[in-house]
């Protein structure tokens, strides 16, 4: 594959980004970036950025975008010779300018779950906090009932995986979200998929992605309007 090739998934809380991200990575060769990864490593590295996301994370803050920035940028500058896959980043209309300051994506996928499909995937979802492994008791449970696959550590359910609290996180995610989709929507690269199941999405998202990757134009920049 000649062409560089960047992408970028969006979904609520809850959708399936990451069991979709980790298939189009495997399916197609792109690096898979999550921002949440980058999150926990910094934190775990101490680095300067590192410190300021724990003193958010500690609080249950969201992480502002002037850190998110800070920290996402160079990664991605690092791998501008690179294709990839962003998960979890941009998640506002401030870091995604930024973004397109460095690099112009290609593609943007966003993931339109009802919400009652959102409640029942959350209040089965457990989470192994020190490596951000997440286990479903209904599709992919741990192979010891409460225990990390890997290290054995238990396993926890975030507060904010509850009802009340997931209609908070979902109005947020809708809020934030919404300028992001449209700047996406105006350049002509946004994709949206809608359903329940991530196996029936699936499907659309490979043969979107089997066509994009494989009609690329050497250098033109996509910025048509659908």
């Amino acid at each position: 594959m000649a062409k560089l090739f960047r992408a970028a998934i969006m979904g609520p809380p809850g959708s399936g980004k990451g069991t979709i991200s980790k298939r189009i990575a495997q399916s197609f060769g792109l690096q898979y970036l999550s921002s949440g990864h980058y999150l926990r490593e910094s934190i775990a590295a101490n680095t300067e950025a590192g410190v300021l996301v724990r003193s958010y994370v500690e609080r249950s803050m969201l992480v502002p975008d002037h850190v998110m920035t800070r920290l996402m940028l160079p990664r991605l500058e690092q791998l501008i010779g690179h294709s990839w896959l962003l998960d979890g980043f941009p998640r506002t209309l401030s870091q995604a300018r930024a973004l397109d300051n460095l690099c112009q994506l290609d593609l943007v996928i966003s993931l339109n779950i009802p919400y009652e499909t959102l409640r029942e995937r959350l209040s089965d979802r457990w989470v192994h906090p020190g490596s951000g492994r997440v286990y479903n008791m209904g599709f992919n449970p741990p192979r010891v009932q409460g225990k990390d696959d890997i290290t054995r550590e238990p396993l926890i359910q975030h507060d904010d995986d509850k009802p009340e609290a997931l209609m908070a996180r979902l109005r947020h995610y809708k809020d934030v979200a919404k300028p992001v989709i449209n700047l996406y929507k105006s350049q002509g690269i946004l994709h949206s998929f809608s359903g329940t199941e991530t196996d029936r999405i699936w499907p659309y998202i490979n043969s979107l992605l089997s066509t994009k990757m494989h009609t690329q134009p050497s250098d033109a920049v996509q910025t048509q309007t659908p």
